[in-house]
């Protein structure tokens, strides 16, 4: 039975401390922000740092190296060096939101997570019931941007969706079903084919006439993401031009 220590009480560690557990791994306990972590390697085969990602490189500092025990993180963005003077260093970030620690745990059983370092990150992934796919350490920063692009921007564009119909007079779920049943067409024709809508068409008047009717505030955002639509048509429209010429 592998034996896990976790650096951080947040909901990240504290999700992966219960999905540990659930998963039939001893947790030695979650160490937080007064606690003397100087011995957190002490008895475990891994110390996971489940803490902010600017106190990843001092909080590992403050481990006391042990031969064999792996200390490992959970950010997307950090690299591997952060984690010195280690030698067995691992990052193990999961690809999903984690708001509490119970729903966290749950998502963690099943879930996408990116790997690098010490094969005991694939351990842990197997142990959850993940799927693991691995990430070096240039690619990381451009891998968590996408991430952040994929949930919290996709949060903060819903937000103003939900502005916006607030204005109208529209029920923000009629907007949520369309959001719930896009998805459904990206998953199942990928970006490309899914678009719908004005910048897929060219219908430039209707976009103009968007822009007029949106307040001031909202615009910047508009036209931002009616750019990157047109740029998304063209490039499908491209592929299936390619695609259809004899070779």
């Amino acid at each position: 039975m592998r034996r896990v220590r976790i650096v951080g009480p947040g909901r990240a560690g504290r999700s992966l401390a219960r999905a540990l557990a659930a998963a039939g791994w001893e947790v030695a306990g979650v160490l937080g922000r007064g606690d003397d972590v100087a011995g957190a390697g002490d008895g475990v085969d891994l110390v996971v740092l489940a803490t902010p990602d600017a106190a990843i490189a001092e909080v590992a500092q403050r481990v006391r190296p042990r031969p064999g025990v792996v200390v490992a993180h959970l950010s997307g963005a950090a690299g591997l060096e952060v984690l010195a003077p280690h030698e067995r260093r691992a990052a193990v970030h999961p690809l999903m939101a984690l708001p509490t620690a119970e729903v966290g745990a749950r998502r963690l059983r099943g879930g996408w997570f990116a790997v690098a370092g010490d094969p005991v990150a694939t351990e842990v992934v197997a142990a959850l019931g993940g799927r693991a796919f691995v990430v070096d350490d240039a690619d990381r920063p451009a891998y968590h941007a996408a991430a952040v692009v994929a949930s919290n921007h996709v949060v903060a564009l819903l937000g103003q969706v939900e502005r916006l119909a607030a204005a109208v007079g529209v029920p923000f779920e009629a907007y949520l079903d369309l959001v719930a049943a896009t998805l459904d067409n990206v998953r199942d024709l990928g970006p490309g084919a899914a678009l719908t809508g004005p910048a897929a068409r060219g219908d430039e008047d209707t976009i103009r006439a968007h822009m007029a009717a949106l307040p001031p505030a909202e615009r910047e955002a508009y036209a931002a993401l009616a750019d990157a639509a047109r740029r998304l048509a063209a490039d499908h429209r491209a592929r299936a031009r390619t695609q259809e010429e004899p070779t």
